[in-house]
């Protein structure tokens, strides 16, 4: 018993590393894509709220699939590792990248059309991630046998 319940932290927390990662390659992504002026300070929040505002929508456009990925990437890694492949761990990652998207989305001026179209990828893509992290049928850990049906042709 305790051991599947340590199973399922280590199980949310390597899911939150890999949707921690993907987030900021997008970040990178967005960094390099629309930097920052040279005399502009990253730390000032009034500096981001302008910045963000004149993003390009192209970029914004390529973010939220990247955003998607993460959700779904980690809520599959969560799922997949979890005890039983349980998708309350795919669940509880989804929810914790959504509700830190929604603090994003609320604070920064994107247009209406970026927060929409967020808001819609994120839960579906952790949905979708842990619905195929349950129905594959491989083992993931060592000495894990994948579930297949027990036929009787008695």
């Amino acid at each position: 018993m305790i051991v599947s319940v340590f199973r399922n932290m280590a199980a949310v927390f390597l899911g939150l590393a890999v949707g921690f990662v993907i987030v900021m390659a997008t970040e990178f992504f967005g960094n390099v894509t629309h930097p920052f002026p040279p005399d502009a300070d990253p730390s000032d929040f009034e500096t981001c709220v302008a910045h963000v505002a004149r993003f390009p929508a192209w970029v914004l456009a390529c973010v939220i699939p990247l955003w998607g990925l993460a959700c779904f990437g980690s809520a599959w890694t969560a799922t997949r590792l979890g005890t039983n492949r349980n998708w309350v761990n795919g669940f509880v990652v989804a929810s914790l990248l959504y509700a830190a998207a929604i603090c994003n989305l609320t604070m920064l001026p994107y247009p209406i059309w970026f927060k929409v179209g967020t808001a819609l990828a994120l839960p579906l893509s952790g949905f979708l991630g842990s619905l195929l992290a349950r129905i594959t049928n491989s083992p993931i850990w060592p000495f894990e046998r994948p579930s297949t049906p027990q036929i009787n042709l008695e």
